[in-house]
């Protein structure tokens, strides 16, 4: 599988600081116009979000290799591959997704031992790595991680199911999350992604606390002005000081 296109060198420095991110969850795209989908949301995304699980780890059947360097071959928007596989499974998944043309991987620690060195492959392939939580996940999980990570994302609902509401429990995680990166001397380098719940009236919600980037399914792909929606969550209040 060869990339024809690529993310610009240094995307993840080029990231917005000032404003919430947009990762397109590409699940939610409507997948027998998966290019045409792609070509609209290009403008507005700062993250192409590829979701792939194996039945196992998680419910559902999503994405593989060749679909993502296909993809890879029509944008030139950062690709993050979030891996929901089973840990003997998951070396050879990354593997696949680096050469396919994924520009950041994520991966599960409640996968265990695996997940040091799944986080060493990644660096060796020249990709930047992520930790997933799941929501009955401790947030503290995430500490020994912390030095090797780009994004930490935190999931708001159960694994690898649509249309379920927010958790009341994903707010206080997210600012559970924060003071762990911000004690860890990473706050600076390290992006927090909430993932699941994605609603209008609970982003701003999610946004105030702490999340930097939302993985973004129907609320984007179904809104008839993308531009008028992406507009609103850019302007979205962050945190207070």
């Amino acid at each position: 599988m060869t990339a024809t296109r690529s993310a610009p060198k240094g995307w993840l420095a080029a990231l917005p600081t000032d404003r919430l991110l947009g990762e397109f969850s590409l699940w939610s795209a409507d997948l027998a116009n998966l290019a045409r989908d792609v070509e609209r949301i290009g403008p507005h995304a700062d993250i192409l979000h590829v979701d792939v699980a194996d039945g196992r780890f998680a419910p559902s059947f999503l994405f593989f290799p060749d679909q993502v360097a296909r993809l890879r071959a029509l944008t030139d928007r950062p690709i993050h591959v979030h891996l929901m596989v089973e840990g003997e499974i998951v070396l050879s998944q990354i593997q696949q997704f680096a050469e396919a043309g994924a520009d950041l991987i994520s991966v599960h620690p409640e996968n265990g031992d695996v997940t040091d060195e799944s986080l060493a492959l990644i660096a060796s392939v020249g990709k930047e790595a992520g930790i997933v939580l799941r929501l009955e996940t401790p947030v503290a999980t995430i500490a020994p991680y912390l030095d090797r990570v780009a994004f930490v994302t935190l999931l708001g609902t159960a694994i690898g199911v649509k249309g379920q509401g927010l958790s009341e429990q994903a707010i206080p995680r997210l600012a559970e999350a924060r003071a762990l990166i911000a004690a860890a001397g990473r706050a600076d380098r390290i992006v927090l992604a909430a993932d699941g719940g994605i609603r209008a009236e609970t982003v701003p919600k999610l946004r105030a606390g702490f999340a930097e980037t939302v993985v973004l399914g129907s609320l984007a792909f179904g809104d008839p002005d993308l531009a008028a929606r992406m507009a609103w969550l850019h302007a979205l209040p962050g945190p207070a000081a």
